[in-house]
């Protein structure tokens, strides 16, 4: 069973990032603050779940959560910071858009750059770990996967609603045959770029 506090004594929020290692679209964060009595053994990291079970979940903690965010950096911002910095970024906004101010943040993951006058403890695999990240992981991924959804009727050939950005075959391809649309990460894509270019 998942943790519900590190500081019990503290309004505590869970942040956690989707889509980072995706192609194409705006990375997506969410941040969640749980009651002090939550419990759901259902409730676990975004990974290991199934779609219905994420958006059933998704549908439980809003109702449920003191409050709740989410954040995103776009490609643009990732092609300009890098992703580890738009994925912070996405973070931040997050935090910013919850309706009440945590007292301590919990981050999925060993990077985090502070954020102002409130403190933070990062967790390796947080998701596995701790309630209100698991439920930060479910609604970062599940509102991304709407995003990319959308994104998919703008672009069909990419099959982004199967691969939601990510570089599958089919994607991959989809690029060489029609090239980058404005929601690629250019900067992923600098190196396969120039192979493209030699080989045709």
């Amino acid at each position: 069973m998942l943790l519900s506090h590190l500081h019990p004594d503290l309004l505590e929020a869970g942040c956690d990032e989707a889509g980072r290692g995706c192609l194409a679209g705006s990375v997506y964060a969410a941040a969640v603050i749980l009651p002090h009595t939550f419990q759901n053994e259902e409730l676990n990291d975004s990974k290991q779940l199934t779609s219905a079970r994420r958006y059933a979940l998704r549908t439980l903690i809003e109702r449920e959560a003191l409050a709740w965010a989410v954040g995103i950096a776009t490609a643009q911002e990732i092609d300009k910071i890098n992703i580890l910095n738009a994925s912070i970024l996405a973070m931040h906004r997050a935090v910013d858009g919850l309706q009440l101010r945590p007292q301590h943040l919990l981050i999925d993951g060993n990077r985090f750059k502070p954020y102002p006058h409130i403190p933070h403890t990062t967790i390796v695999k947080g998701d596995g770990k701790y309630l209100s990240i698991a439920a930060a992981s479910i609604l970062a991924k599940t509102y991304r996967d709407d995003y990319m959804d959308t994104l998919h009727k703008e672009y069909p050939a990419y099959d982004w609603t199967h691969n939601k950005g990510y570089g599958t075959p089919k994607h991959r391809n989809a690029i060489a045959l029609h090239g980058f649309t404005p929601y690629h990460r250019l900067s992923f894509h600098l190196k396969e770029q120039r192979q493209l270019s030699f080989a045709f």
